[in-house]
């Protein structure tokens, strides 16, 4: 008997994060710099940091920022703050000052853990900071009374006007998207994943993290590049997930270094559009056809194309389990599923208008559905620049640079990229008030942006279309 789609959305939803990601078990489940743990080693860690957190004032419900680039300790501190019942406020290492200040006076979190590197930028906004190089720990509390509605992270994404809005991801929604993963890709016990994605984004978390820790396998973590990755999977792993600009450099790697990677048993690819160029190039040099999959902040990874049977380039497949996918006005590719969030944090305007009359999200993208059932993304509402996997929000780099004393007026587009996928460029219209250097501008970016958003090229215009 076929299982309903409401059955289905609620198997895969049941539950939380602590019972889910944290059983027992003595076998290695995570490996950084030559440091191994063990489920009950993660088990242990998280009890306790969430018992420090408990008697730091941590009560269910609160949300914790994490603002800390990827190590075993960032791992240690998502998972305490989930087992304390927290939610966890997601950020990314790269943020500066100004994207800090905004994502923190938001969501208001009771307490920052951060890393050294950027304590003091939290230290100057006046909020409590602990650091995750030191975690605090403390007696194991209860488990705290949430279910798979309870909010457990909040994920900062651009959208098309104003600054990033907070999608609020529950517990169900992180465990649907973990446990579809496993079914779409055979993911199983035996498998190792090389995880060389940041913690803070949703591909790296919600699939890399939980995805692991849900199929009882085991992941070891590396700062990407192509020879750290092509060491792992020469040596034990079987899976592989990255964005296209990490496949361009492993192919310009393996281009050199010829490789035989047959025993990998898949690699997947997303967060940008996959050219197809790229696409055969990673199937000569890799050995097979990545697996391209589509996915946005607010629902998770939902379509992927299939593990058995072909992966077409260009497309990137089928609904992931439980969740339904249609064409809306100007072909907006619209979702449904225990995957997708239900609103955005403390903004009722922007969750009402994010969802259809029959709950359906609306993606902003622009898809067409072939007569096999595959999905194809074939462009953006949205005026938003996916770069390295990463999105930018043009008016929020627009922001910055007209703040710049030769600059009179600027509009900032994504080019296409072989190496980014797309790169942020800032087309500027010159004041007249000293001369437009490219690399100033570029360089008065970077000291105020996340150097994903500062532009790669500045054109000089006379004025602005």
């Amino acid at each position: 008997m076929t299982e309903d789609i409401g059955a289905l959305r609620r198997r895969l939803r049941a539950g939380t994060l602590p019972d889910a990601l944290l059983p027992p078990g003595r076998d290695v489940v995570l490996r950084l710099g030559g440091r191994n743990v063990t489920r009950d080693e993660l088990r242990t860690e998280a009890e306790q940091v969430a018992g420090g957190l408990r008697g730091l004032g941590i009560a269910t419900g609160d949300r914790v920022a994490l603002y800390a680039a990827n190590s075993l300790e960032w791992i240690a501190a998502y998972l305490g703050v989930q087992r304390a019942g927290g939610c966890v406020v997601l950020m990314n290492p790269d943020y500066h000052s100004a994207e800090a200040q905004h994502i923190l006076g938001d969501s208001e979190p009771a307490l920052v853990i951060a890393d050294q590197q950027r304590a003091q930028i939290v230290t100057n906004l006046g909020l409590r900071t602990v650091p995750v190089e030191d975690l605090p720990r403390g007696p194991v509390p209860p488990m705290p009374p949430i279910d798979s509605q309870s909010p457990a992270a909040i994920l900062y994404t651009s959208g098309t006007t104003g600054r990033p809005k907070g999608a609020v991801i529950d517990h169900g929604n992180f465990l649907a998207q973990g446990r579809g993963a496993l079914e779409v890709w055979r993911w199983t016990s035996r498998d190792v994943l090389v995880h060389a994605l940041p913690l803070f984004h949703l591909h790296g978390l919600g699939m890399g993290l939980h995805g692991t820790l849900l199929s009882g396998g085991s992941a070891v973590l590396v700062p990407f590049t192509p020879e750290k990755v092509m060491h792992e999977l020469t040596h034990g792993g079987t899976m592989f997930f990255g964005v296209p600009s990490m496949y361009q450099r492993l192919c310009d790697w393996l281009e050199q270094h010829p490789t035989d990677l047959s025993h990998v048993r898949v690699f997947v690819c997303g967060s940008a559009p996959l050219p197809p160029a790229l696409f055969e190039r990673c199937t000569r040099l890799l050995g097979q056809a990545p697996v391209e999959r589509y996915g946005i902040t607010e629902g998770g990874i939902v379509v992927t194309n299939p593990y058995d049977g072909p992966r077409q380039p260009g497309r990137v497949g089928h609904p992931f389990p439980g969740v339904e996918v249609r064409l809306g006005e100007l072909d907006e590719v619209l979702i449904k599923g225990g995957q997708v969030f239900t609103g955005y944090w403390r903004n009722p305007q922007a969750t009402a208008e994010a969802f259809t009359a029959d709950g359906f999200f609306r993606t902003g993208d622009v898809g067409e559905i072939g007569d096999d059932g595959t999905l194809a993304i074939r462009g953006r509402i949205k005026e938003l620049i996916i770069t390295g996997g990463f999105n930018v929000y043009p008016r929020e780099v627009e922001l910055v640079l007209e703040t710049h004393p030769a600059v009179q007026e600027v509009a900032v587009a994504g080019v296409p990229s072989d190496r980014w996928g797309e790169e942020v460029t800032a087309f500027v219209v010159p004041s007249g008030q000293g001369d437009l250097v490219e690399s100033e501008i570029i360089a008065f970016a970077n000291e105020r942006l996340a150097s994903y958003k500062c532009p790669k090229r500045v054109v000089a215009v006379d004025k602005l279309p």
